[in-house]
C-alpha cells in the first residue's frame, strides 16, 4: 500500500473536483475527474479536526489553531465551493489565523466561522492580529460543526445571528447543514419545518444537503434522500463505515472509517479507490 507523503497519480483526466479529507495525518486533497479518483496528497500536515470552503477560501479546524488558504493560488483559475477548480491543490499555502485550537470550522455566506470544545464560537473579521482578528459571537456547549448560518453543538442547533447566537432547539447535535437545514443528532436526523421534524431514527454524525441532495451517515450507514423527499439506506460497495459525506457539482463523495474513498454521480454505480486514509473527520468539495 503506498502512502500518501507525495502525490499518486491514478489517471490523466482534465476538469477535475478536488474533495479535500479532513484525517489524522492532515488534510488530504483528492483529484476526481467524473467519477474517477486521480491525484491525492496531504495539502496541510498536522491532524484535522474539520475542514470548508467558502468563496475561494480553504480553512482548517487543527488543536494548533485555524488554518485558511487561497485557492485559487492552487491553479490558474478561481476555485469555489459551487464547484471550481483547484489544481495543484496539495501545495496550498496555508495561514494560521489566530483562533487558536479549533473543533469546526464553517462559512455564513463568506463569512469564516468557528467553533471548540469550551463551546466559544467567533467569526473571523480579517482585521488585526491574531485573536484580534475574531469577534466573539457567544458560548454553547461543545462545539462540533458550522454550516452556513449553523451552529451544531452538544447542547443543540444554534443560529448565527448578526451579532451573536440563538438557540434553536434540539440537543446533542454532531453536525448540520445549514442550506436546508438539517441536523444529525445523538438520537436521530431531523429538519427544520415547523419546528424540528423527525426524519430518521438512531444515532447520526453526519449530514449535507447541496442543489437538492442530500445525505447523512448514522452508525457507519449511509442514506440518501430520493426524489420524493423520502430517506432510504443508501448501499456501498465496501462493509466499512461511513464517516465523511460530501457534495461535489454533480458527484456525491463518501470516505470511510478504513480510508475508501468512494464516488457516484447521478445514475450510477459508486466506484471506489483504497487511499489509507485514517482519522477521517470531515470532506469538502470545490
Amino acid at each position: 500500500m503506498p502512502t500518501i507523503d507525495e502525490k499518486r497519480v491514478y489517471t490523466d483526466n482534465t476538469g477535475t473536483e478536488t474533495v479535500f479529507v479532513a484525517t489524522s495525518a492532515g488534510v488530504v486533497a483528492v483529484s476526481v475527474s467524473d467519477d474517477l479518483v486521480g491525484g491525492f496528497g496531504i495539502a496541510h500536515r498536522g491532524e484535522a479536526r474539520d475542514v470548508a470552503a467558502g468563496g475561494v477560501t480553504l480553512a482548517v479546524a487543527t488543536d494548533e489553531d485555524v488554518f485558511r488558504a487561497d485557492l485559487t493560488a492552487a491553479g490558474g483559475e478561481a476555485a469555489d465551493a459551487d464547484g471550481g477548480e483547484a489544481e495543484d491543490a496539495d501545495a496550498l499555502d496555508f495561514e494560521a489565523v489566530g483562533f487558536g485550537p479549533a473543533a469546526a470550522v464553517g462559512f455564513d455566506g463568506e463569512s469564516l466561522v468557528a467553533g471548540d470544545d469550551d463551546g466559544r464560537v467567533a467569526r473571523f473579521d480579517g482585521e488585526g492580529d491574531g485573536s484580534d482578528a475574531w469577534t466573539d459571537l457567544g458560548r454553547v456547549g461543545a462545539v462540533r460543526a458550522v454550516d452556513g448560518p449553523l451552529v451544531a453543538a452538544a447542547d443543540g442547533v444554534h443560529r448565527i445571528e448578526e451579532n451573536g447566537l440563538s438557540h434553536v432547539g434540539l440537543d446533542d447535535a454532531r453536525d448540520v447543514a445549514g442550506s436546508e437545514p438539517l441536523a444529525a443528532t445523538g438520537t436521530g436526523l431531523y429538519r427544520l419545518g415547523n419546528g424540528w421534524m423527525d426524519v430518521l431514527e438512531g444515532e447520526f454524525d453526519a449530514v449535507c444537503a447541496r442543489d437538492g441532495r442530500a445525505h447523512a451517515a448514522g452508525a457507519g450507514d449511509l442514506y440518501a434522500r430520493g426524489d420524493g423527499g423520502e430517506w432510504s439506506l443508501e448501499p456501498v460497495p465496501v462493509a466499512e463505515d461511513v464517516a465523511a459525506v460530501a457534495h461535489g457539482s454533480a458527484a456525491t463523495y463518501a470516505v470511510t472509517d478504513a480510508g475508501t474513498f468512494l464516488v457516484r454521480l447521478p445514475d450510477a454505480e459508486w466506484r471506489h479507490q483504497i487511499l489509507g486514509l485514517r482519522g477521517v473527520a470531515a470532506a469538502v468539495a470545490v
